[in-house]
């Protein structure tokens, strides 16, 4: 009996001490997972490491800040001048890399883990007017050339009835500015035409609300539709409750224009890996935070950000909307700086593993193929036609929606604000 207690007791001891050495193998291998990935990962900083790394970017450089400036071939154009837009368009379809047409398709591509959030400042790099043009809107969707506001079921009908009762108001104010009209007597020709241009302007905002009406009942009429955008909506609720440590309430402006800005600050890894290795090695060289203006961007932000940046051009498969691309500025770095970051682009580029020019708006234009290898000469020629195409395409739309502009000045947003619905006045793609 005493030697069965004894054995008992001594596989019990094993399989105990088994276990401790298990247990402390696994913990020892996960903090060392946690240090490894402490030591690659970019330390994000605060609000004052923020203002200070902005600083750091804009300070003067001085007489060092001199200097003649010698663009890599690398960097420039080359001789076919699509054959730059048509890389990143045979890496897209190469890989059928998904893109975003505008922020809720950008929340789809957050929640599903393909992309990954950008600090606005870390030890290498500083966000430097990202999400710059991000407004406090209500969240919209873009289809068939107009944009459709996404709201719950409550809001679409409070919105019906607001137009309902600014319908019934101009159709009686309309009702009676025609009756006072036709009281006047014949000497009243001043007063006669002074209630003829309200009336016009009456109807004209009248025929502005029935078009409102219309687009929200092509938008939300069916039951169909109308499921499928409240989904949406609910989607970017669901996203807004918890993103980057923070909730944001889509009823409240400031907090709209911050979940976009915060939204604007991401992408995919692979880009993020280029971004890491380029930062790095500009900050080591010169102790300052490499400054990155843009990360991805949805085509509809990318139509808002057209009407300032002439490079920001829009296309069919645009490069920023994939969140395989970001820009560098340019703009206060000293020739040394710009000569040592060219240099480093160029080599990765020469290792076939971006696409990347040096455009006239103090940016750097970097495109990450997503597994670190240039697509073949044959994939890029089949995709030449594809984007002279869309530029082509593209510039028609612009001349189009200037002369547009020109003729029908009213032409515009049909809503401000809370609006639900807004008209597009361009029917141009996004790059």
């Amino acid at each position: 009996m005493r030697k069965r207690l004894l054995y008992v007791l001594l596989l019990v001891v094993t399989a105990a001490a088994v276990v401790w050495g298990v247990v402390r193998y696994r913990r020892q291998r996960h903090q060392l997972s946690i240090a490894n990935t402490a030591s690659s990962t970019p330390t994000p900083l605060g609000f004052e490491a923020y203002e200070a790394a902005v600083e750091r970017v804009k300070a003067d450089r001085g007489a060092s800040g001199a200097g003649a400036i010698e663009i890599p071939t690398e960097l420039q154009h080359y001789s076919e001048r699509h054959w730059f837009l048509a890389a990143q368009v045979a890496e897209i379809m190469k890989y059928n890399v998904q893109t975003c047409q505008d922020y809720v398709d950008l929340a789809a591509m957050i929640q599903r883990g393909e992309l990954v959030g950008v600090p606005s400042v870390t030890n290498t790099y500083v966000l430097f007017g990202v999400g710059a043009k991000a407004d406090d809107s209500v969240f919209t969707k873009y289809e068939d050339d107009h944009t459709i506001g996404l709201s719950s079921e409550g809001q679409v009908k409070d919105e019906y009835r607001q137009l309902d009762e600014q319908r019934s108001k101009l159709q009686s104010e309309i009702a009676s500015l025609r009756s006072q009209a036709s009281k006047l007597k014949k000497r009243d020709n001043t007063r006669k035409k002074e209630l003829q241009k309200q009336i016009v302007a009456r109807e004209q905002e009248l025929e502005s609300n029935e078009k409102d009406k219309a687009l929200i009942d092509q938008s939300y009429g069916t039951a169909e539709s109308r499921q499928r955008l409240q989904r949406e909506f609910e989607s970017l609720q669901a996203l807004a409750k918890n993103f980057n440590g923070r909730s944001f309430n889509l009823e409240v402006p400031d907090d709209r224009q911050a979940l976009k800005i915060n939204m604007l600050s991401s992408l995919r890894p692979e880009a993020l890996k280029i971004l890491e290795e380029v930062a790095s090695s500009y900050h080591s060289q010169f102790d300052r935070p490499l400054p990155v203006s843009s990360l991805v961007r949805p085509e509809q932000y990318q139509h808002v950000l057209r009407r300032v940046n002439r490079n920001a051009v829009t296309i069919d498969t645009p490069p920023h909307s994939t969140g395989l691309a970001f820009d560098i500025d340019y703009r206060y770095m000293s020739a040394a700086e710009q000569t040592f970051l060219m240099a480093d682009l160029a080599r990765i580029k020469r290792e076939g593993r971006i696409e990347v020019i040096r455009e006239r708006n103090a940016n750097y234009h970097v495109f990450a193929f997503v597994n670190g290898t240039r697509p073949s000469d044959d994939l890029i020629t089949a995709s030449l036609d594809k984007a002279t195409e869309d530029v082509k395409e593209t510039h028609h739309s612009q001349e189009k929606a200037t002369a547009v502009v020109k003729n029908k000045k009213s032409r515009g947003r049909v809503r401000s604000g809370k609006a639900l619905v807004r008209k597009s006045n361009t029917h141009r793609k996004r790059r």
